[in-house]
């Protein structure tokens, strides 16, 4: 076991880390999985914890946070009758299948792989961040038939590589559509919960060697980091909601994509040995 006073710095971090993603969750729109996998992976590296898993760990306890707050935040739209169901219904069999499809692939791959695809992917999400325009458009209409069932496994299958839910693909690919930006952040909560439960089960199964996992680690599931996290988004997020209403949150979009980008550079150069 670590040293408890490492333990104890380590709880207050975690702490931050919930607070931070929670705030940041409300206050953008953005999903807290985008700050909690490196935020965990660096958690974790200070404790002591590495290997060649140590990724999937990361990944597997964001999920977990995501789907209580996504259960949570969809329900929240739902009662202000901002989500749209028919899109939800029609690409949620899809995002499924490539959830599953994500926790198949990451759960073969090595840490180092997996920090270079969350830092890659995490430059484009910064970069749609930072220049998208919000009257960008692919089409009038979200797509059905073979784009959709194209588009939807893509979805999952990505978020699932990140560690993140359904905000930071479904926000901008429903926006590009033409679908109104609110109403496509709160079906985006929906894809989170499509997107966590199946790939949660997935890495619950997941055997990591227990010399190389923090204590209390079901799978690659955390339950420490899980249950402080979300304690502190909990309490966190409505603040997040109500600067988001008090504030022009554009310019600090633009702030927090240049820190993802930053982010996601980092994590590009240690997965490359640099």
């Amino acid at each position: 076991m670590p040293d408890p006073m490492l333990l104890l710095q380590m709880l207050v971090l975690l702490m931050v880390i919930g607070g931070l993603a929670g705030v940041l969750a409300g206050l953008l729109g953005v999903g807290g999985g985008i700050v909690l996998v490196p935020c965990f992976f660096y958690a974790f590296q200070t404790l002591g914890y590495g290997g060649a898993q140590l990724m999937q760990m990361c990944l597997a306890t964001s999920l977990a946070t995501i789907i209580v707050t996504s259960m949570r935040s969809v329900l929240s739209h739902n009662r202000k009758g901002a989500v749209e169901w028919d899109i939800l219904r029609g690409w949620a069999p899809g995002i499924a299948l490539g959830a599953v499809i994500g926790v198949l692939v990451a759960a073969s791959l090595r840490s180092t792989t997996l920090q270079g695809m969350f830092g890659a992917l995490g430059i484009l999400i910064g970069a749609y961040m930072g220049l998208g325009r919000s009257h960008w458009r692919l089409g009038d209409a979200m797509p059905r038939g073979l784009t959709r069932a194209l588009l939807s496994p893509g979805v999952g299958f990505l978020s699932v590589l990140m560690g993140i839910g359904g905000g930071s693909f479904g926000v901008p690919l429903m926006s590009l559509y033409n679908v109104p930006i609110h109403r496509a952040v709160a079906t985006a909560a929906g894809f989170g919960v499509i997107i966590a439960v199946p790939s949660v089960i997935g890495f619950l199964f997941l055997e990591i060697p227990s010399e190389v996992r923090p204590p209390f680690t079901l799978g690659a599931v955390n339950g420490v980091a899980f249950l402080v996290v979300i304690c502190m988004t909990l309490i966190t997020a409505p603040l997040g909601v109500k600067l988001a209403h008090a504030m022009d949150p554009k310019p600090l979009k633009r702030v927090f994509a240049v820190f993802l980008t930053l982010v996601a550079l980092n994590m590009l150069r240690k997965a490359l040995g640099w």
